[in-house]
C-alpha cells in the first residue's frame, strides 16, 4: 500500500516538473514572444483604426452638412441635425461590429459560421424583439415624415423640452431641470412640437373693480404699441390687447395676446408681466388685491346702553 502511494506521489511530481519545464520553455521562448506581440498589436491596431475612422466619419458628415448648409439649395436646419446625428450612430454601429468580427477572426474563430447561425438564430430571436423592430421603424417613419428634429422644444408623453438626439432606436429629451428623458421610438404617441409654427404669448392681467375700464385699455394698448424693439426682438407685429377675459369676484381680468418666435412665448410673458407692473404703477391702474370689509350693526337695546355689535 505505501508502495502503491510513493509511486503515485512520483508519477505526481514528475507531471509537475514537466508542466514546470513547459511553462519555462515558453515563457524564455521568443518565437512566442514575438507571435504573441504581433497578435495583440494586430488587436490594437484593429481598434485604434475603429476609432479613428469613427471620428474621421463623424468629422465629414458635419463637414458635408455644414457645406451644404452654407449652399443657395438651404434644406430646413432642424431636419440636417438630425440626419448628422442618425449617420454618427450608423456609421459608429457599422464600423465597431465590422471591428469585433476582425477581432474574432485573429482569435480563429469562423466568423462565416457565426454569420450563417445568427441568421438562424436571429429568426428566433426576432419573434422576441418585436419591440426592438417597432422602435427601429418608428425611428425611420420620426425622421422621414420630419414629426420632430434635433433642438426641437417638444411634448412627448409625459415629457416635455428639448430634443437631444434622435437615434435607431430610442430618442433623448432633455427637461428643464437637466434631467435626460429616453423614450423608444415605439412608444412614442402623441407628439406637440412647440418648434414648428410662432408661439403665442397669452397674458391675463387683473385690475380692480374701481379701474376704469376703457380708460386702463386705451394706456395698455398705447403701451403695447412702444414696445422697444431692442427689448422685445423676438415679438412678431403688436401686440394686442383683446379685452376683458373675465369677472372675478374680487378683480377684472384683461387678456393681452403677443405673437412669437417659437418657444419665445415664456420669455416674452415674463418680460411684459415685468414692464406692465411698472408701467401700471405709473398710471395708476390699480392692482387687485385682498381686501377685508368690517360692517357695524347698532342694534337699539345695545345703543341705550352705548354699546355696538360687530
Amino acid at each position: 500500500m505505501a508502495v502503491s502511494t510513493n509511486t503515485e506521489v512520483k508519477e505526481n511530481l514528475e507531471d509537475v516538473g514537466e508542466a514546470f519545464k513547459q511553462v519555462n520553455k515558453t515563457l524564455f521562448d521568443s518565437d512566442f514572444w514575438i507571435s504573441t506581440s504581433f497578435f495583440a498589436l494586430r488587436i490594437f491596431l484593429i481598434v485604434m483604426i475603429s476609432i479613428v475612422l469613427v471620428k474621421v466619419g463623424h468629422m465629414l458628415i458635419r463637414r458635408f452638412f455644414s457645406i451644404k448648409l452654407k449652399s443657395p439649395m438651404r434644406k430646413n436646419e432642424r431636419r440636417e441635425k438630425t440626419m448628422i446625428k442618425l449617420l454618427e450612430n450608423a456609421l459608429t454601429y457599422v464600423v465597431f461590429f465590422s471591428a469585433m468580427l476582425s477581432i474574432l477572426t485573429e482569435f480563429e474563430i469562423d466568423v462565416k459560421g457565426l454569420l450563417a447561425g445568427a441568421g438562424v438564430l436571429g429568426l428566433a430571436v426576432g419573434f422576441g424583439a418585436q419591440s426592438l423592430v417597432k422602435d427601429v421603424i418608428s425611428g425611420f417613419f420620426i425622421i422621414f415624415e420630419d414629426q420632430f428634429g434635433v433642438g426641437d422644444y417638444v411634448r412627448i408623453n409625459s415629457a416635455e423640452g428639448t430634443v437631444i438626439e434622435i437615434g435607431l432606436r430610442t430618442t433623448k429629451i432633455g427637461l428643464f431641470g437637466g434631467e435626460v428623458f429616453i423614450v423608444p421610438n415605439g412608444q412614442i404617441g402623441e407628439v406637440i412640437n412647440f418648434s414648428v409654427t410662432n408661439s403665442m404669448a397669452i397674458l391675463d392681467i387683473g385690475v380692480s373693480y374701481e379701474t376704469d375700464i376703457d380708460h386702463a385699455e386705451e394706456l395698455i394698448s398705447e403701451f403695447l404699441k412702444g414696445l422697444p424693439k431692442d427689448r422685445y426682438p423676438e415679438v412678431i407685429g403688436i401686440p394686442e390687447m383683446l379685452g376683458v377675459q373675465s369677472i372675478d369676484p374680487s378683480k377684472i381680468v384683461l387678456r393681452i395676446v403677443a405673437e412669437t418666435e417659437p418657444v419665445a412665448n415664456f420669455r416674452v410673458g415674463r418680460k411684459l408681466r415685468q414692464d406692465l407692473k411698472k408701467f401700471m404703477d405709473q398710471n395708476g391702474i390699480e392692482l387687485p388685491y385682498p381686501k377685508m370689509v368690517l360692517f357695524q350693526e347698532k342694534m337699539e337695546g345695545d345703543s341705550q346702553n352705548g354699546g355696538e355689535r360687530v
